[in-house]
């Protein structure tokens, strides 16, 4: 589905380097035992990071939902951990500011992929590069109900919503309506 995707718009099948980035999320409701919940730093900010690899279209390659008390550079590591093995034409990982040194050191070791951080702007505001794309696709995620607010109690339940998202992404790419 993804080629097919790719055809559509017009780009080489190759899928290009993968952006992981994350996204606090605010609960709507308190959790019970079920869910664990975390909250960021100075942000104070209760619920869930979803962390995702995208490819140049914005298309979703790696997800992994995590409290947000995971700090960006853990979550992206175990999520280029878990996928490292099934993306083998990957040369390059592009991240934001947040992730430091220590993920930049993961990915190069570990994974044998090139880093580019994309630094945040020192006098106003500036358009990151590629940056956009994954923002791009968290924009998408927020046109659905269900990822709008943070409804789910379950991890998993919030990954599957994301992938389900996705699916209907490229398939209305696919077959828009008439």
């Amino acid at each position: 589905m993804r080629r097919s995707a790719r055809r559509c718009a017009s780009r080489p099948g190759t899928p290009p380097p993968r952006r992981p980035c994350e996204s606090t999320v605010r609960r709507s409701r308190s959790p019970t035992a079920a869910a664990r919940r975390g909250t960021t730093g100075g942000k104070k900010v209760n619920g869930r990071k979803p962390f995702i690899g995208v490819d140049s279209l914005g298309l979703v390659w790696a997800l992994s939902v995590l409290t947000a008390d995971i700090q960006d550079r853990d979550g992206g590591r175990w999520l280029l951990s878990a996928v490292r093995h099934r993306l083998p034409r990957v040369r390059e990982v592009i991240a934001d500011s947040g992730f430091s040194k220590r993920f930049q050191q993961f990915v190069r070791n570990v994974c044998r992929w090139a880093v580019t951080i994309t630094a945040n702007a020192k006098d106003g505001f500036k358009v990151h590069t590629r940056r956009w794309v994954v923002e791009r696709t968290f924009a998408w995620f927020v046109r659905y109900r269900r990822l709008m607010v943070d409804y789910e109690y379950h991890t998993e339940t919030t990954e599957a919503m994301i992938q389900a998202a996705m699916i209907h992404r490229i398939l209305r790419k696919l077959h828009p309506n008439p």
